[in-house]
């Protein structure tokens, strides 16, 4: 049962990745529909994997997978109904996902490796750089086929919306 707390921190969550979603969807230059749509589903994307993290049994991989495969279909069903490319909605919306915290203890892992001075220390360090560079390589993996997967799936939509946007383009010409 999902009490009121879960819900406002889903939400919160959510909000919170819409928000990032449009400072990284902005920077390219779409459509104002599209930084909508985009945050809409950086929202729905991460809101879902806050869910399945916390109120299933999924691993951060699993959940991220799953939240990218939605955030993937999603976005080719918005590309037909404004007639944008899919890349345009799903790509600001994996970004608030990238697993910076992971990398980040990787990277300081590194660095305490280089400057310990302590043989004990080591294995330590370097089961912590392990864990948290393969968790990042899992959760990039696992964003990077969920969202392409769908494009994959519908193959034939993907590339008759970009051949519907060359063919508007040459008519403004």
């Amino acid at each position: 049962m999902i009490n009121y707390e879960f819900l406002k921190a889903i939400i919160f969550d959510g909000f919170f990745a819409a928000i990032a979603s449009v400072g990284f969807a902005v920077i390219s230059n779409p459509p104002r529909k599209a930084i909508f749509i985009s945050a809409l589903l950086a929202a729905i994307g991460h809101g879902l994997r806050y869910f399945l993290l916390h109120h299933t049994s999924l691993d951060i991989a699993s959940a991220s997978f799953i939240a990218a495969f939605s955030i993937g279909m999603l976005s080719m069903f918005f590309a037909r109904l404004i007639h944008c490319p899919a890349e345009v909605f799903s790509f600001p919306s994996l970004l608030p996902m990238i697993p910076g915290m992971f990398a980040y203890k990787t990277i300081l892992g590194l660095v305490k490796f280089v400057l310990c001075k302590d043989d004990t220390a080591y294995v330590d360090i370097i089961v912590s750089i392990f864990k948290n560079g393969l968790t990042a390589t899992f959760i990039m993996f696992a964003l990077v086929v969920g969202v392409a997967v769908p494009m994959f799936i519908f193959h034939k939509q993907a590339f008759s919306v970009t051949r519907m946007l060359k063919l508007v383009k040459k008519r403004k010409s």
